[in-house]
């Protein structure tokens, strides 16, 4: 994978290596043989739902890619680049799970960049309601990243030491589908749908389960972040350009109302709502949930088993919906 966005190849050469010509708005039928499919976005969308795919794929399909690139991770700064997607999983419907591995997640740029804004941030002052103490100021910290050592140094102008560096964690705040009907929600927004979640567990190593509201799954992804701390409390974290390998999957003849994750250690829910209480309580609804679905607990011995095992961590506490992730640790399932 390329440690630079300046050496990504164009998209003309990802068609021309590939065969996949007219990988555009059109939305070409996915190429028999599919194991693995490489694709070079060239648009990104402000919002989430259905429109024309960018790109369809067969389940079981490997995807190399990586998310947009954008004014707004260079030193100069500008917009956001959007979301990619959406991509169209042949066989998805309603009654089925869209599964999707993540593999790798890893910066090609040498910059990534942290906005604080006075109306938006976790300690910030609410634009929807009048204040009396003066607002954050607006600063932008531009963080220089070691692709090698995976580490990310920033100038400190008010504080002793200077500058500091940090170790990496890569990450995707970002994946999601169409929501539900004919609604469409803003790159800012997370729901039942995943979207900007904005949660460190979206890692590699991590698979994500998403519900499906439209057949197809129409599926989207970006918002790299190369790295977070819980709750994203300033807004934003590090936010830059990413490879990304993906494994693109269906589980048939099921159902989940919100985004599940799995790693080696937990099976983990992604609630979102306002106010925080609600996130935390629908994630630990329905993490209880499959453990009665999938592990044979009693609903309550569940209840139970998760008040004293369970962990959460605050994924958001920025964007206009909050995210909690409610986690069970795996090592006390059933064999």
């Amino acid at each position: 994978m390329p440690h630079s966005h300046r050496h990504v190849m164009t998209p003309s050469a990802w068609v021309v290596s590939f065969g996949l010509a007219g990988l555009a708005a059109s939305g070409p039928a996915p190429t028999a043989a599919q194991d693995t499919v490489r694709f070079e976005p060239t648009v990104g969308y402000p919002t989430f739902a259905v429109r024309e795919p960018v790109l369809r794929v067969n389940p079981g399909v490997t995807l190399i890619t990586r998310t947009n690139f954008g004014a707004y991770y260079t030193p100069e700064g500008g917009a956001f680049p959007g979301e990619v997607g959406p991509i169209y999983v042949e066989g998805a419907t309603t009654e089925d799970i869209l599964v999707v591995r993540i593999i790798e997640v890893r910066p090609n740029y040498e910059y990534a960049a942290s906005n604080m804004r006075p109306t938006f941030g976790g300690l910030s002052a609410d634009n929807r309601v009048r204040m009396l103490n003066d607002p954050i100021p607006t600063r932008r910290y531009l963080w220089s990243l070691d692709l090698d050592e995976m580490t990310g140094t920033t100038s400190l102008p008010d504080s002793d030491m200077g500058e500091i560096t940090i170790d990496l964690k890569p990450m995707l705040g970002r994946v999601g589908v169409a929501p539900r009907g004919e609604e469409a929600f803003a790159g800012l927004w997370p729901g039942d749908f995943g979207g900007n979640m904005d949660a460190q567990e979206v890692r590699p190593g991590t698979t994500v389960y998403l519900p499906i509201f439209h057949d197809g799954a129409y599926f989207y992804f970006g918002d790299g972040h190369a790295r977070q701390g819980y709750g994203e409390v300033t807004g934003t974290g590090l936010e830059t350009s990413m490879d990304v390998v993906l494994e693109l999957d269906l589980i048939k003849g099921r159902t989940i109302d919100w985004p599940r994750l799995e790693d080696d250690e937990y099976i983990m829910v992604a609630g979102s709502a306002r106010p925080l209480i609600d996130a935390f309580r629908l994630a630990h609804v329905e993490l209880i949930e499959w453990l009665e679905e999938s592990y044979g607990f009693g609903r309550w011995d569940a209840y139970q088993l998760v008040g004293q095992l369970g962990e959460s961590t605050v994924a958001n506490i920025v964007d206009p919906a909050y995210t909690v992730v409610a986690k069970f640790p795996k090592r006390y399932l059933p064999r």
